[in-house]
């Protein structure tokens, strides 16, 4: 959303103009709370242990509250007992890529500590080039469109997780409570950007799909559209943060942080800048 955001200028349009990077994989948080970026997009499973462990980062608007990861495995993995003793490739220890895989293996009746060995293997297009070699890794969680290359070289899809619906807070607009202290009206016209680009994208899609186009380097027509129409299914209207899935990361979580086990799923949010749209009417009248 931050691609669809910047190529339609909503940022620019309510007075700031931000500079848009790429971090890999756990840098963007460690940036953050480090003071050297202001805000980052990144998931809940990230967020949270850093939070349990005195980090003051907290999200404040969600882009996916539902994995659509698909399992993309070996054409001759046909069913999940064909898991027990695959090496499944995550990016890295402590990951959305490997919490998600650990909550998938779970939800399918597999121990991930005992039924597969997860393998690190590097950032997203690492990890999908290491899938179609099919040298070190045997599957791995991917999201689309990112598994449509290994598709193409001869992989399956074993599980789609969309079709599981489970709620799991992936993927949102972060950033730490001293910003929103010392700068509060920055936040606050962050969100409204991320708001307005939400509109963009269900009404202008040349926009969404030249962002999504430029960024993921797709230029076949067709698959930019399926790309466009994902994205449009899922994203939200009102972005708050799911509170559900805030409890399915953080249940995960206490499996290795016990202070998760009684933490309140409202602590790792802030939602007041949603809230002020929502009540002025300002959304619902963008929509309407």
């Amino acid at each position: 959303m931050l691609w669809v955001a910047e190529e339609g200028k909503s940022f620019q349009k309510n007075g700031i103009d931000p500079e848009i990077l790429y971090l890999q994989t756990t840098l963007g948080q460690t940036a953050m709370i480090a003071g050297e970026i202001q805000m980052c997009v990144y998931s809940a499973a990230l967020l949270a242990p850093a939070r349990l462990q005195g980090a003051d980062v907290v999200m404040v608007a969600s882009f996916l509250s539902r994995p659509l990861y698909r399992l993309v495995v070996r054409s001759d993995i046909r069913s999940v007992a064909d898991l027990k003793g695959k090496r499944l490739g995550i990016t890295r220890f402590g990951t959305v890529s490997d919490w998600t895989t650990r909550l998938l293996l779970g939800k399918l009746g597999l121990d991930p500590e005992k039924d597969v060995t997860l393998v690190q293997v590097g950032d997203v297009p690492v990890l999908t080039a290491s899938l179609i070699q099919g040298k070190t890794i045997d599957g791995a969680i991917l999201q689309p469109p990112g598994h449509q290359k290994p598709l193409a070289a001869g992989m399956r899809v074993l599980v789609n997780m969309q079709e599981l619906d489970i709620p799991f807070q992936q993927t949102g607009l972060n950033t730490t409570q001293k910003l929103i202290t010392r700068s509060p009206d920055v936040v606050r016209r962050a969100v409204k950007a991320v708001i307005d680009a939400t509109y963009l994208l269900r009404t202008n899609p040349a926009v969404a799909k030249r962002a999504i186009g430029k960024r993921l380097q797709i230029k076949d027509e067709q698959e930019l559209d399926e790309a466009h129409q994902l994205l449009k299914s899922f994203i939200q209207v009102k972005p708050y943060p799911s509170l559900d899935g805030f409890r399915t990361v953080l249940s995960e979580t206490a499996k290795r942080l016990p202070a998760a086990k009684n933490a309140d799923p409202k602590e790792f949010v802030d939602t007041r800048f949603i809230e002020e749209l929502d009540r002025s009417g300002y959304i619902d009248g963008l929509h309407r």
